[in-house]
């Protein structure tokens, strides 16, 4: 039987029982998909390249020590390191993220930042960088799980197929945090009573 052949739980056994060959099956089998899933957060190719390199190192050591226990799901495990990677690289250079929309008391979905010229030079310059601060500590402030889609949808700019699949949960489940994640941030609005700068 010809090792590409065997599925993914195979080859990791193999490969932590010494067969080297094993990773550069599954390396190949995969590349395409994990290196997409980089590159579409980070649009850049040099950047995601050294992510990618990363995750797989990351993944090299793992299975070394003998700590992966993910029998059967070797592929949303890798893009759960690299998605972690990703995180890690953005909180080292400190992006924040633009805020998301605000959904006002008609229920319409507006983009807090639509309608404002963001040209430093104006009157509301200084008020709209304390906004936007004031923003942001709010958006920190949600759960893990709705402020990760709430940055991969307004920040990177991914699609809610895209997060289900990089977040391994449905499509129904990342747009149900996203829907919790606003109404969280209305309330934290309203409850602070931040003028939203419409």
């Amino acid at each position: 039987m010809s090792i590409q052949s065997l599925n993914d739980n195979e080859l990791v056994q193999l490969y932590v029982a010494g067969n080297e060959n094993c990773l550069a099956v599954l390396l190949n089998r995969h590349k395409g998909r994990i290196f997409s899933s980089i590159i579409v957060i980070l649009k850049d190719r040099a950047l995601s390249e050294d992510v990618f390199q990363d995750t797989f190192v990351k993944v090299i050591q793992t299975l070394k020590r003998g700590q992966y226990s993910e029998e059967g799901k070797f592929l949303p495990w890798v893009l759960r390191i690299a998605r972690n990677l990703i995180i890690d690289h953005f909180r080292r250079v400190k992006k924040m993220p633009p805020v998301p929309s605000y959904t006002n008391e008609d229920g319409e979905e507006l983009d807090i930042f639509s309608t404002i010229a963001a040209d430093d030079n104006s009157e509301k310059a200084p008020e709209l960088q304390l906004f936007k601060k004031k923003m942001r500590n709010l958006v920190n402030e949600l759960p893990e799980d709705q402020r990760e889609v709430v940055l991969m949808r307004t920040y990177y700019d991914m699609s809610f197929k895209e997060i289900s699949e990089f977040t391994g949960v449905s499509i129904n489940t990342a747009l149900g945090r996203m829907r919790y994640a606003l109404i969280n941030l209305k309330k934290m609005i309203e409850e602070r009573r931040l003028e939203v700068m419409l």
